[in-house]
């Protein structure tokens, strides 16, 4: 960085800015990046790496995260691990932002990305205490916004600006892509609600061509294809603001294997019938344990979601129940044989980590393999 640039992030970075909370408490912290005014959901993410991979995150859409881990920025951001194109995060609170990361793989800082996608952060709040405001109020929304701002004058601003319904569709792909795969042995087709594109590289890593198709598209249009199986993204927001995707699982579940991530997972609970829950707080971060039920398994996962599957209306369905959280005993994996469809609420294709879960793309891969040889019990890999 020149000498010239340094001095003008300075002059940026001594420009007080301040975060309003709904409830009208106050962080006073100095700004970097964009100089956006701009409101959201505020959460907290509790990763202590990959903080780029949670900002191009698309299931973080519209929201403002709160990193727990002290130091951001200090490994700078990298060309090749962005997990979509263009980051659509509200903004980002960190305890201290480094403008000079030691890694020899980075390309940009954490503040020249987000300014060239116009998004404001914020450093030197007291980013535990907001988490720990946040643990118990779960979906404040708050707004970053200049020093001058008056208090009231703020609250208005976000009270002018309801909660979106409609997140899906503005990260969603608009159009049918492909990522093929040399000598490749299955067809999968991934609706794209929000998707995280390591989800595509995990499937191409396995062997499987894949054709990403956007949120709103018909079973007709993706049996069409002839895959051999179907995926069913994460993405931002609750299940049940995307009604058509639920029609397309219920027209395909009988049809076609079927993977479901995070919200993936919830519109398949809620295709077979079962309800959505609010949980408080929402799980975000890498370090959740599940324990998978089969196995008694205990493994370390990464999760971003504010909704879960009610465990209750689940026994009323053809879904079994096959992963918990140990921490508040919430559902974290289901199944249904008969089907050959199995879901995660966590990310089992996670990038940087943790790697505990990937063996689920080969279990998915298996219950392809079978399905198409007649067999419909999996077996545990």
């Amino acid at each position: 960085m020149t000498l010239p640039s340094r001095l003008f992030y300075y002059v940026k970075m001594t420009k007080k800015r301040k975060l309003v909370l709904e409830d009208g408490r106050e962080f006073i912290g100095s700004g970097f990046a964009s100089d956006k005014e701009i409101g959201g959901e505020l959460v907290f993410n509790t990763s202590m790496v990959g903080y780029q991979e949670i900002l191009s995150d698309p299931s973080y859409t519209g929201q403002i995260i709160v990193m727990t881990y002290p130091l951001i920025g200090n490994y700078g951001i990298t060309d090749e691990d962005y997990e979509t194109k263009y980051p659509s995060i509200a903004g980002m609170i960190v305890k201290e932002n480094n403008e000079n990361p030691s890694n020899f793989r980075y390309t940009k800082t954490l503040s020249e990305v987000l300014e060239e996608n116009d998004i404001p952060g914020i450093t030197g709040l007291d980013t535990r205490m907001l988490t720990k405001i946040l643990r118990n109020a779960n979906g404040l929304r708050a707004i970053i916004t200049d020093i001058e701002t008056p208090t009231g004058e703020a609250l208005e601003k976000l009270k002018a600006h309801p909660r979106q319904k409609d997140l899906v569709s503005t990260v969603s792909s608009k159009k049918r892509w492909f990522a093929r795969t040399p000598n490749h042995k299955l067809d999968i087709v991934v609706i794209d609600c929000g998707m995280k594109l390591n989800m595509v590289r995990s499937l191409n890593n396995h062997g499987c061509n894949v054709i990403v198709v956007p949120w709103n598209t018909s079973a007709e249009q993706i049996l069409k294809f002839n895959p051999d199986g179907v995926l069913i993204s994460n993405g931002p927001g609750s299940p049940e603001d995307v009604p058509e995707v639920i029609e397309t699982i219920k027209n395909l579940k009988e049809k076609l294997p079927m993977f479901g991530i995070c919200l993936g997972h919830q519109l398949i609970g809620l295709a077979y019938g079962a309800k959505i829950c609010e949980i408080n707080p929402g799980h975000r971060g890498g370090n959740h344990p599940v324990k998978e039920l089969k196995t008694g398994k205990v493994m370390i996962t990464s999760q971003n979601h504010g909704y879960a599957i009610d465990k209750e209306s689940l026994y009323s369905t053809k879904l079994k129940l096959t992963h918990i959280n140990l921490l508040d005993n919430s559902v974290e994996g289901m199944e249904c044989e008969e089907d050959a469809v199995i879901s995660v609420q966590f990310h089992p294709e996670s990038a940087p980590g943790p790697q505990d879960t990937i063996y689920l793309f080969d279990r998915f891969i298996n219950l392809i393999n079978q399905k198409k040889s007649g067999k419909c019990q999996d077996e545990t890999i």
